[in-house]
């Protein structure tokens, strides 16, 4: 006498669900040791700040552990939007089209995970683009120096969304969106396919063990390669979202993402798009690190308490 096995009820969006809460989860844990070293990082050349490190000193002493973690709540929100859906939608996007167009070589497997990722890095950064907006004006603002970049004091989350959409509109909002959606999906286009491929390979063809060693060589290698290709597409991002606006909601340095690339180069030349580098990967290296091995442990922590 035959069993009847009871269907998995919508497995693929469950999985999806599943992996859009692990990864926000994960990129919260991260982004909480992380957000610190975004302070100061906005600033004009006459800013009080010589380095990364001196800055955290600086924003430490005259504001407290308030100061280095202003926009952490607002950062929280935005992590489970872009990250959520960056590490959500990787897999099941690139299991479909792996399976829809039946490839086999390594290079067609690859380059579906590089799409793969720019996909999801892009949903991503759509769905936080305004959260990004508010958490990078901020972190931006300073109660003690006022030379530092413009200043955008907000009260609430909220309540800044709603004054940017009385004042700007819905253009305010997604003000340097698109810069935003480039930076994230050439950062996840990388950041994606080498954790998860690299992690493959060490292994299958190495023997590693599926350890939080192997987690931890893995993701600190990504950072870097992540942290030189979104370098350039952070500092754009940042200043678009950090300019003054004038009474109609019009940038007053940049009119568009492209614009601010090309004075960037004009003025400052091909070393101003990394600019920040050090205090960038101060940021992303560990964010990356620690995002994909909270990640890890929770998928472990899920399939043994709850698949």
């Amino acid at each position: 006498m035959s069993t009847l096995q009871e269907p998995k009820v919508n497995s693929k969006a469950k999985d999806t669900a599943v992996g859009f809460v692990i990864g926000g989860l994960a990129a919260c844990g991260a982004v909480t040791f992380t957000n610190p070293w975004r302070a100061g990082t906005l600033s004009k050349a006459d800013r009080p700040y010589r380095n990364s490190f001196q800055a955290l000193k600086v924003v430490f002493q005259h504001e407290g552990i308030r100061g280095a973690q202003r926009g952490l709540s607002v950062a929280y929100f935005y992590q489970i939007c872009l990250n959520g859906s960056r590490l959500g939608l990787y897999e099941p996007v690139h299991k479909n089209i792996i399976q829809t167009f039946h490839l086999k070589s390594d290079s067609s497997i690859l380059a579906a995970g590089v799409f793969s990722g720019a996909f999801a890095g892009v949903v991503g950064a759509v769905l936080g683009s305004p959260l990004y907006l508010i958490k990078t004006r901020r972190q931006a603002f300073s109660p003690v120096f006022n030379n530092i970049g413009h200043q955008h004091e907000m009260k609430s989350a909220l309540s800044a969304l709603s004054q940017i959409y009385k004042n700007e509109g819905i253009r305010g909002l997604y003000r340097g969106a698109d810069a935003a959606m480039a930076r994230a999906g050439v950062g996840s286009a990388v950041q994606m396919p080498t954790y998860m491929i690299g992690k493959d390979i060490l292994l299958k063809r190495f023997g590693f063990a599926d350890t939080f060693s192997t987690h931890f060589a893995t993701s600190m290698f990504t950072g870097v390669l992540v942290c030189l290709a979104m370098n350039p597409f952070d500092v754009i991002s940042t200043r678009m979202y950090n300019q003054g606006v004038d009474a109609s909601g019009k940038g007053l340095l940049y009119k568009n993402s492209v614009d601010c690339a090309v004075k960037i180069v004009k003025i400052e030349g091909v070393r101003g798009l990394y600019k920040g580098f050090l205090a960038h990967y101060l940021r992303i290296g560990p964010h990356t690190t620690f995002m994909f091995v909270f990640m890890e442990q929770l998928k472990k922590l899920y399939t043994k308490h709850f698949d």
